[in-house]
């Protein structure tokens, strides 16, 4: 810990590091909170692997693999809610071939494309110490965007998750925002793909929320306490894999995995 402590003030790689967990965690605590509530968790997955889709035609036609990641997510959240709210039945088959599809298409552009793209295997496993400043910024701006708009539709999201029949009968748009919430959980899924990748954002977009909403009920708290949790699991992850130099997305959902583990054998004994 204190080589890691050192070299935090010498590398500016590291410092970049340690701003993208972060961040990542506010979007982490607060969509993942929605996620775990609202138990959309398959949902997130499917829109999850359907980016590297967009991430393969986008670095193979020259473009910024996350700008083509964050359009294909919100596509694939728009497609799955929309196929939820009128054709319910085959969501679930939709859900699984979108994920399918996606990994399928990214991997055909990946193979096309001329060279060995280390950027996008980085973006698929995740490495969290090559994040540079422009994606920092990137960051900063999806989470600065979640915020705001969860924030101001608080209220209506609140209602949204927990009962949606009542939430209709007050004249809330349901249909509305359940599809902005998918959409949010996409820019959040974009969010944590710099740094654990998207084989592992699952795990770090549900974990802290579920262990978390073990404990509180209140629907602020759960997120406070997942994004605090969030960033303590991110920041320690990457210490602990400075050292012995293991990847740092792995070592971050190892330690989410068995926090959640411990706070769920708790939960049972007390």
């Amino acid at each position: 810990m204190t080589d890691f402590i050192q070299a935090l003030t010498e590398h500016a790689f590291l410092q970049n590091a340690l701003i993208a967990a972060l961040l990542a965690s506010i979007g982490c605590g607060v969509m993942g909170t929605y996620v775990v509530v609202k138990r959309i968790t398959f949902i997130a997955g499917g829109i999850a692997h359907s980016v590297l889709g967009g991430m393969g035609a986008s670095l193979y036609y020259g473009f910024d693999p996350l700008q083509g990641a964050l359009l294909t997510a919100i596509m694939a959240a728009l497609l799955i809610g929309w196929v939820r709210l009128h054709w319910s039945t085959q969501e679930d088959t939709l859900v699984s071939a979108l994920w399918a599809i996606g990994m399928a298409v990214g991997l055909l552009f990946i193979a096309k494309t001329p060279g060995y793209q280390t950027d996008l295997m980085s973006y698929l496993f995740g490495n969290i110490l090559l994040t540079s400043p422009q994606s920092l910024w990137f960051m900063a701006g999806l989470d600065a965007l979640l915020l705001l708009i969860v924030i101001i539709y608080r209220r209506q999201f609140l209602a949204v998750v927990f009962d949606e029949e009542f939430a209709q009968l007050r004249g809330i748009p349901v249909n509305f925002f359940y599809l902005l919430l998918l959409v949010l959980v996409a820019v959040t899924v974009v969010l944590l793909i710099q740094v654990v990748g998207l084989i592992l954002v699952l795990a770090l977009l549900t974990l802290p929320a579920a262990a978390a909403a073990q404990h509180v009920y209140s629907l602020t708290r759960i997120m406070l306490i997942a994004t605090l949790l969030g960033a303590l699991l991110s920041v320690s992850g990457l210490a602990l894999a400075y050292g012995p130099d293991l990847p740092a997305g792995p070592t971050i959902i190892l330690l989410a995995g068995a926090t959640y583990v411990i706070s769920a054998i708790y939960k049972q004994i007390t």
